[in-house]
């Protein structure tokens, strides 16, 4: 797994690994099941601070793409790609609804109707 942060960046550096990890799972190069690096020695490699990478890591763990476990270390979930692509679709959901004029409480109600299908 390659990752490559830019600390000139104006984006918080725990934002550019979030989204780099991202990547590295979204392009399959990291599979369900994968150990990703020690948050310290992902740190040390990135000269980065520790907590950062950790932030990171919750963030992916809040959108569910990874487990963390003490002292197991952050895992790739089984569900992640089907999780991302879903996120995908509904980013595009809501672009076609914005363009359309559709109301958010109305495209709130048809996902719902669906889900309840």
């Amino acid at each position: 797994m390659i990752i490559r942060i830019d600390p000139a960046s104006s984006t918080p550096l725990f934002e550019q690994l979030a989204r780099a990890v991202r990547g590295e799972i979204l392009a399959g190069r990291v599979g369900a099941g994968d150990r990703l690096p020690a948050a310290r020695d992902l740190a040390v490699s990135l000269d980065v601070n520790p907590h950062t990478v950790l932030h990171a890591y919750q963030t992916l763990r809040d959108e569910g793409l990874i487990e963390l476990r003490r002292g197991r270390g952050a895992v790739v979930r089984a569900a992640a790609l089907e999780l991302e692509e879903t996120r995908r679709l509904a980013a595009e959901l809501v672009t076609v609804a914005r363009e359309r004029g559709v109301a958010p409480d109305a495209v709130l109600a048809l996902v719902r109707e669906e889900l309840d299908r």
